[in-house]
């Protein structure tokens, strides 16, 4: 993780204010938990029951993008966007289990807990997490921000959810009312999630989007990390492996991906 505090991380921010804020610290710590997360997600696989360690990750996950959002804008600024954003990703998930409204009918089983008006708290934080990580995806790709930003951010998220969803449904998390055209996932959650994330990232963006700054290395590096870990989970470690998956969300996050560090990569 050292180009974190190279390419990314060690640009002065334009606009930012004069602080306390030691940004070598927080990227270690975020490094730290990155990596313990990507442990986590090794000893899943291997595991006869996975989704006792799920909660683990989502956290593990979370805490690496406040970690290192923190050494871009401050703990203050890094906790409130983390904060705006899980607690838009629980209102879409609150509405949704009732109504049905944006992603489709659907409801979450009793395996993830603690729930709070029927919606897991986890599911939240891992709206805020991600949703960190996608925010700096489209910061590296469109730096003079705007809706193209937004948009780009949203997308970006709603691609991971081409791993998640067919993922929490073979783990027994949460079931469709009806069976959706993408392994049991109907089109109407990816144009709820588009929707949602557009909500999420245009939260992040107000806090700590600024015109021209540099997007944090270290969560362009989580989402790259969830890219090729998700991808090689179900082209090969998952059983029976879907290959089908693989592919879609592979080349979705990692067009992204691809381009958030294209364009971060210093010329």
């Amino acid at each position: 993780m050292g180009e974190v505090r190279g390419r990314w991380a060690g640009r002065r921010v334009r606009g930012a204010r004069p602080g306390r804020r030691r940004p070598g610290a927080w990227a270690l710590a975020g490094a730290g938990l990155l990596a313990a997360m990507v442990v986590a997600q090794v000893v899943s696989g291997l595991r006869p029951e996975p989704v006792r360690l799920t909660s683990v990750i989502v956290v593990l996950l979370a805490a690496s993008a406040v970690a290192f959002l923190a050494g871009r804008d401050g703990a203050g600024r890094a906790a409130g966007a983390f904060g705006a954003a899980a607690a838009a990703g629980y209102a879409a998930e609150w509405i949704g289990v009732r109504t049905g409204v944006p992603f489709g009918e659907y409801s979450y089983t009793s395996l993830l807990r603690p729930r709070l008006g029927g919606v897991p708290v986890i599911v939240a934080v891992a709206w805020g997490g991600m949703g960190l990580a996608a925010h700096a995806v489209a910061t590296a790709i469109v730096p003079g921000g705007g809706i193209g930003r937004w948009l780009t951010g949203a997308a970006a998220l709603t691609a991971w959810d081409l791993f998640l969803d067919p993922q929490m449904l073979r783990l027994g998390l949460w079931t469709w009312a009806g069976e959706g055209a993408y392994r049991g996932v109907p089109v109407s959650n990816f144009a709820g999630w588009l929707v949602v994330s557009l909500l999420v990232v245009g939260m992040i963006d107000l806090i700590v989007g600024r015109r021209g700054a540099a997007a944090s290395g270290g969560l362009v590096a989580i989402y790259g990390v969830m890219t090729v870990m998700e991808t090689l989970a179900f082209a090969a470690v998952f059983e029976p492996p879907d290959r089908l998956v693989a592919l879609a969300g592979g080349a979705a996050m990692g067009a992204f991906a691809a381009l958030a560090w294209r364009r971060g990569w210093p010329r």
